[in-house]
């Protein structure tokens, strides 16, 4: 819609229902959902396509970069604070082919980014815990393989490096770090270790450089609470 922020809030207010908060700035971006709330100071860049979701929510100082794709599921929820930079395309397959029960949902938390040209898969639920940080580049998430969907989880303050590929029923527990280009097949249980290898498997405890990247703040304006 190539109009200035302060015409589309009304208008998809007006007209589609939408719930928009203040100050939310909206470029030159697609917004296509059944419902939709978008709460105080969203800011969302340009060539952002949110196609075929029911349930869209994004929290309160969210931003959205330029150039990604979010596309289908029951549910998008993008917490507080939450950052999705670039290229990035968060995809749910509609009506698939299926044996197994799916929970389509794509839940970002509080504080996480999600960086760039990654491929994230929620036919399937995929859950971030809050302050994840998916970082690097050419990640990619697959919840389903054929006819059968398994949900994938990363915990709290968890680092995610490049080139990572995370399988069906992958999980990653609270504060640990994923390193580049492991491949993870399976649910990890132990906090405060780094992953990595092909297939993935806990190499070490994290040392103090470790768990100061799992405690780093996202952003300089996050609250304490997050």
């Amino acid at each position: 819609m190539p109009l200035p922020s302060f015409l589309k809030r009304p208008i998809y207010r007006i007209f589609f229902g939408y719930k928009i908060g203040k100050r939310v700035r909206i470029g030159l971006s697609l917004i296509d959902a059944q419902k939709c709330l978008i709460e105080d100071d969203v800011s969302i860049g340009h060539f952002n396509a949110f196609v075929g979701i029911k349930s869209l929510r994004i929290g309160e100082h969210a931003r959205i970069g330029h150039l990604n794709i979010i596309r289908g599921g029951v549910e998008v929820n993008l917490g507080r604070y939450s950052e999705i930079l670039r290229q990035n395309e968060i995809n749910s397959i509609p009506d698939p082919v299926i044996v197994t029960p799916a929970d389509p949902r794509f839940i970002l938390g509080d504080g996480s980014v999600v960086t760039t040209s990654h491929k994230i898969d929620f036919t399937d639920r995929v859950e971030f815990g809050k302050r994840v940080i998916l970082g690097g580049r050419n990640s990619s998430l697959w919840t389903h393989n054929r006819q059968m969907t398994k949900s994938i989880i990363i915990g709290d303050y968890s680092y995610i490096g490049s080139e990572i590929r995370i399988a069906p029923g992958g999980e990653i527990p609270p504060k640990c770090i994923v390193g580049i280009g492991a491949v993870i097949t399976k649910k990890f249980t132990n906090e405060y270790k780094l992953i990595g290898g092909l297939p993935a498997a806990e190499i070490k405890d994290l040392d103090e450089d470790g768990r100061f990247l799992t405690e780093y703040k996202t952003r300089a304006d996050l609250p304490e609470e997050i």
